[in-house]
Formats: structure tokens, C-alpha cells, sequence
């Protein structure tokens, strides 16, 4: 849908004054985050998100930014130092990557993260939603911000679809075209609704009676269809590959800054050739370290 035409009624207006009555109370939307840590504190805010709900971000978040407050600060860090502070958020991968962003950062950009949005998908670990979310909530500029949750909002309030399809460009067009013209409103407008798809929209029960959009949502004029889903569905954690190795991570954090015997990692796991395939793995990641027999975090 080209960027200059707005959908008959643009959910704009009644979706901003919604949020700004209601919208959580979450650190990364508070005035003094943002003067205390600036981009930074959003980026790192917005790694931590990924995949990972708000509740248990929260305390990571607090103690991630106490302990490395600039982007110069995490460079200095060691690999080790950053998975260990990870700690149990899930997908640790993520701790690597925004090390290596925070490395760039003070390597190119004299320590302060870029407002450019291909300055900052040229980051590590840095894809559109990220790039666009830090130019957008720290910087105030004006550029559409896609996630999950907005989504599904798309789907249901302009495109009459119970659930989104696969993620594509034309999500951002979509969304470029309902965003108001001032930079301020369009920065509300897009953490507006992606706090609708978080709080009311909801994937499974949505509370269409408490929407703002009720009156003007295609879905609900449709008769609340079931148009199908073809999202792809997330394997289950319990026996999975990454409950193996989030196992083998515990026993490193544990033991580190000492390394422990290979085989004395996990030894009663249910499935020795997945206890091996994690340690495998996380080597190829650099999340973990072989020495011998010994294996660690990452020095």
C-alpha cells in the first residue's frame, strides 16, 4: 500500500489518546531512562526483548545498565562477564551480540549509538524492528516500528485477518501509512500499538470489548472470522535442544570464572548425544570454550 494513502478509518487518533490514558508504566517509557542512559539504554532494552516478556526483563535490565552503563563500558567487558550477566533471559546468543554492537559503537561512533537507521542496522545483532525502534523511542523520528504484537493489530484492525501472515515488507508499509504526520505522534502512535497487540489484542483471548479500535476494526465489523494461522509454531522447551543448552550455560555461570571437567557437565542428562549437541553448539556460538577437557564461558 504506497505510504501516501491513509486506510479509511486510520485507528491514529483514538489509539494514541487510549495509550496515553493507559499505557504501562515500564522503565525503557520514563523520562529519566532516557536521560540517565539515552539510545543506549533503549538498545539494550530492546535486545532484552526480543522474545523474552517484559516481567522478567525488567530486573535484568536494571542490573545490566548499573553495571555497564555506556555502550565504552560493555566494550570492556569480556565475553564471559557478558553471558554470565545474561543470566537466565534465554537465547544468550543475544548477550554476544549486543557486546559486539556496544564494540562497534565506541570503535565507530566515538561511543554514542548512531540515530541513522542503516548506521544501525550495520550493528551486530541489529535487524529492521530494532534499528527502527532505538531511531524511533530514543531519537523521536518518524519511521514505522513493526513488531509481533503491531502485527497482529494490522491483521485484525485494518486487514480483517484473525492472524498476521509471515513478517514482510508490506507490514511497514502498512504501518507507514497510518502514522501521523508529526514525528511525536508517530513515535506514540507505533509504541501505542504495539502496547494494544501486547495488553488487548492478544494472539489467543483478545478483549476486543476494552479496544479503542472496536468501532472501526475490520475484524470485528467481519463478525471476528476465523481466517486461518500460519504462523510458524516455536518447538517446545521441555526436551528441546535449547533446554540442553541452557543447562550446560547454568553449570558454566556457576562455575565461572573456573572451567569444569566435559564430563562433568550435565552428566545424567536423559539424552547424551543432545547433552553433546549443546556443548557442540555453543562452542560454534562463542558461547562456551574448550580447553582439553575443560570447557567455560568464553574468555
Amino acid at each position: 500500500m504506497p505510504s501516501n494513502t491513509r486506510p479509511a478509518g486510520a485507528p491514529a487518533p483514538p489509539l494514541i489518546d487510549w495509550y496515553r490514558r493507559t499505557a504501562r508504566d515500564l522503565p525503557w517509557r520514563r523520562a529519566e531512562f532516557h536521560s540517565h542512559y539515552g539510545a543506549w539504554g533503549t538498545l539494550v532494552s530492546e535486545f532484552m526483548l526480543q522474545q523474552t516478556p517484559v516481567t522478567r526483563v525488567i530486573p535484568h535490565l536494571e542490573a545490566w545498565l548499573e553495571r555497564w552503563p555506556t555502550p565504552a563500558a560493555l566494550a570492556s567487558a569480556t565475553p564471559a562477564e557478558v553471558v554470565q550477566q545474561w543470566a537466565n533471559l534465554g537465547y544468550p546468543r543475544r548477550a554476544l551480540w549486543l557486546h559486539r554492537a556496544a564494540v562497534e559503537i565506541t570503535d565507530r561512533h566515538g561511543g554514542v549509538v548512531p540515530r541513522d537507521v542503516e548506521a544501525l542496522l550495520r550493528l551486530s545483532g541489529i535487524g529492521d524492528y530494532t534499528a527502527r525502534a532505538v531511531a524511533v523511542f530514543s531519537y523521536g523520528d518518524r519511521h514505522p516500528v513493526v513488531d509481533t504484537n503491531t502485527r497482529r493489530v494490522l491483521a485484525r484492525a485494518v486487514l480483517g485477518q484473525a492472524h498476521p501472515g509471515s513478517p514482510s515488507r508490506r507490514d511497514l508499509d502498512l504501518m507507514d501509512s497510518l502514522l501521523p504526520e508529526a514525528d511525536s505522534e508517530s513515535a506514540v502512535f507505533n509504541a501505542a500499538a504495539m502496547e494494544l497487540g501486547a495488553t488487548v489484542c492478544t494472539a489467543r483471548s483478545p478483549r476486543c470489548e476494552s479496544c479503542p479500535l472496536l468501532d472501526t476494526c475490520a475484524w470485528v465489523a467481519a463478525g471476528r472470522p476465523d481466517t486461518g494461522d500460519t504462523r510458524r509454531r516455536q518447538a517446545a522447551f521441555e526436551g528441546s535442544d535449547r533446554q540442553a543448552r541452557g543447562a550446560v550455560l547454568r553449570v558454566l555461570r556457576e562455575a565461572s570464572p573456573r572451567s569444569v571437567l566435559l564430563d562433568s557437565v550435565i552428566p545424567d542428562w536423559a539424552d547424551p548425544l543432545q547433552r553433546d549437541r549443546a556443548i557442540d553448539s555453543l562452542i560454534a556460538d562463542g558461547l562456551a570454550e574448550a580447553d582439553g577437557e575443560l570447557l567455560s564461558l568464553p574468555r
